[in-house]
């Protein structure tokens, strides 16, 4: 199909509180996100069992609605660097047109913001524009299940370094 018979893909909008924190930066929401209007909705991400792991409690187990609460009240904010876009399919690498958040907006959606994390390579693309906030800016691996190269305990021990550093996670 060609770009032009494909509908433009609107993303979800950001999980941000005054007392944000940290706010994990993906690149754009997978189908399964998209059909269920939920950050990380695919069940093989490890996004949800990684935070939980940091937080010490089990939010998978927990209804989508109770996970941003949760989440929330302990300064985590989760958004997307592009906030439409053409993609066949969920692969970073599909995405064509795309069109970016207004993430110069973080600070002023989140005045308590310490940090900014991207979640995996495509968002990280977008670190020229979140550097330039002035906040520490972090890699983190992909959550995805497209990063197979990559362990849960390798993903998780290298999202604990930043979730520690800004005071989220103690270990």
């Amino acid at each position: 199909m060609s770009s032009s018979q494909r509908p433009r893909l609107v993303g979800l909008p950001p999980v941000i509180a005054h007392g944000t924190r940290l706010v994990v930066l993906g690149s754009f929401p997978g189908a399964a996100s998209l059909k269920a209007q939920q950050y990380y909705a695919h069940p093989r991400n490890h996004f949800w069992p990684i935070v939980g792991a940091l937080f010490g409690i089990d939010l998978v187990a927990m209804p989508y609605a109770s996970r941003i609460e949760a989440i929330r009240e302990r300064g985590l904010g989760v958004w997307d660097v592009y906030a439409a876009c053409l993609r066949e399919g969920s692969l970073d690498s599909a995405i064509e047109a795309a069109e970016h958040n207004d993430l110069a907006s973080l600070k002023r959606l989140a005045p308590a913001l310490q940090a900014i994390a991207h979640n995996g390579g495509e968002s990280a693309r977008s670190m020229r524009i979140t550097s330039a906030l002035g906040l520490p800016v972090h890699r983190l691996p992909s959550t995805s299940p497209a990063n197979a190269s990559w362990s849960f305990e390798r993903k998780l021990a290298a999202w604990r370094q930043v979730f520690v550093a800004v005071g989220l996670s103690t270990a």
